[in-house]
């Protein structure tokens, strides 16, 4: 197989996998209900802890709550790769896609697309429409780099979450439970709701492994108008992040599909 085979071969199975997922957007929403539906509930939810801020009359403070569950909305999305990786499974094509020749993993990394892209849209609303209501006014030169900046968020959370997705793939009873409690330990420990320096060293240490404390670093000091080098080392760490977490997960698909196919449960959740 040449070069151009191995890369162009698993990029084609992402393409075809991501218009699936298009399908079960979709499929789930029309824009009257992702529109009134979702996002009115995650701009609700970004409202209800600004105003946390609002009552312990701290300008600052609320702008803290407003930037970092803006931020976390795109995050929540991300993370409903772990309850979309299950659905093969639920729909009974899983065994046929082991037995393909091509690799498992590149139609999970394009299954749940939906998901990144849908949270940008939802995490620039979010902090676009509902900032300047909580103090938090953008000039004209920071909307391309808070903007770029939620696509790294949700993007690197997205590996992130396809590696959780692939460690508990087999865990099918407890998607939701797995996917929610990895979303809440990152909002409280990755700077969303308070400092990361308010945890112990050994939480701290938790979080800097994961991408969204270093993406929401960054887009916090575009916010604070602190200059490229606070904001590009961030960057850099969640960008090297994802890779690690999309290689982990990579590999972690291609070992669940080698043991599923050996003890023959990939059609069953065993």
């Amino acid at each position: 197989m040449s070069l151009t085979t191995s890369i162009t071969a698993p990029a084609r199975i992402i393409r075809y996998s991501a218009a699936n997922a298009l399908a079960d957007m979709r499929a789930m929403y029309t824009w009257k209900t992702w529109t009134f539906g979702w996002l009115g509930r995650m701009l609700a939810q970004v409202t209800f802890f600004a105003f946390f801020g609002h009552v312990i009359g701290s300008a600052e403070q609320t702008r803290y709550l407003l930037v970092g569950n803006a931020v976390m909305t795109c995050v929540i999305e991300s993370m409903m790769v772990i309850v979309s990786t299950t659905w093969e499974r639920r729909v009974g094509t899983l065994t046929l896609l082991s037995a393909a020749p091509a690799p498992i993993s590149a139609v999970f990394i394009g299954r749940s697309l939906q998901w990144p892209v849908s949270g940008t849209a939802t995490s620039l609303t979010a902090l676009f429409a509902l900032g300047p209501a909580f103090g938090v006014h953008w000039q004209p030169g920071q909307i391309l780099p808070v903007t770029a900046l939620v696509v790294l968020t949700a993007a690197s959370t997205y590996c992130f979450g396809l590696f959780v997705a692939a460690a508990a793939f087999n865990a099918d009873g407890a998607r939701n439970i797995i996917s929610n409690a990895t979303y809440l330990l990152m909002m409280a420990v990755c700077g969303v709701q308070v400092p990361t320096s308010y945890w112990p060293d050994w939480v701290r240490g938790v979080a800097q492994a994961i991408p969204l404390t270093h993406t929401l670093k960054a887009i916090r000091s575009v916010v604070a108008g602190d200059g490229p080098a606070p904001t590009l080392v961030p960057a850099c760490w969640a960008v090297l992040l994802a890779v690690g977490w999309l290689t982990a997960a990579t590999w972690t698909f291609r070992l669940m599909a080698r043991r599923g196919r050996r003890s023959g449960s990939m059609g069953t959740g065993a």
